[in-house]
């Protein structure tokens, strides 16, 4: 349905809203959070549905940075989770956000410094930020609904859910609890670290120590 509202729009602009589906990135930032301003917007993944689609993408990036010739894609499954902005400074991590709206996210420091997997001293002493998506395995979802059953208490509904009601738990020992796990995508401003491509970033984010499918 989003799909079909995005093409309506694209033929129809005078009725595109503001307030459009269309328009929203991310969700509503909670009040109960402190709030970040990202440096660099984070935006959401577009979609591609067929070939036509995916050719026309292929355009597109052809003309962003005026070539003709065959682009090399570097191709990575989709984590269906929650997009996570991870700060380090001089090799410590020092500060998680959520996308938010964005352009303004949450700070959830605390709970990300919960995800086992997330490094929270990189191999080293550098100062970046990277992103990614923090998920919840399916596995960990059918053991905790097994204990929340048996307690009487509510399912989890899926994992994307679950890892973003996770996320943004006021207690971080119940994010604790959710075993929440993460994988590294972007590395913000590579060129600053000598990164000209994909592969490039995520073999660096690897050796750094992130976990990267």
């Amino acid at each position: 349905l989003l799909h079909e509202l995005i093409a309506l729009e694209e033929r129809h602009p005078e009725i595109d809203k503001s307030d459009s589906p269309t328009q929203r990135v991310g969700g509503k930032v909670l009040d109960e959070f402190n709030k970040i301003t990202h440096k660099r917007q984070m935006l959401s993944l577009a979609n591609a549905f067929n070939y036509e689609e995916l050719v026309d993408f292929d355009r597109r990036v052809k003309e962003a940075i005026g070539t003709s010739s065959d682009i090399v894609y570097d191709c990575e499954l989709k984590i269906d989770g929650i997009a996570s902005s991870i700060h380090y400074t001089d090799g410590l991590l020092t500060l998680g956000a959520t996308r938010g709206n964005g352009i303004t996210g949450e700070n959830i420091t605390k709970n990300v410094l919960t995800i086992n997997s997330l490094p929270k001293v990189l191999t080293e002493h550098i100062s970046l930020e990277v992103r990614g998506e923090v998920f919840m395995k399916k596995s960990v979802l059918e053991e905790l609904n097994n204990i929340r059953k048996e307690r009487g208490e509510q399912l989890l509904a899926n994992v994307r859910n679950a890892a973003g009601g996770s996320l943004r738990q006021l207690d971080p020992n119940v994010t604790k609890e959710r075993r929440l796990d993460q994988f590294a995508y972007t590395l913000v401003n590579p060129e600053k670290y000598g990164i000209h491509s994909q592969v490039e970033a995520l073999d660096f984010l690897k050796k750094l120590g992130f976990n990267v499918n």
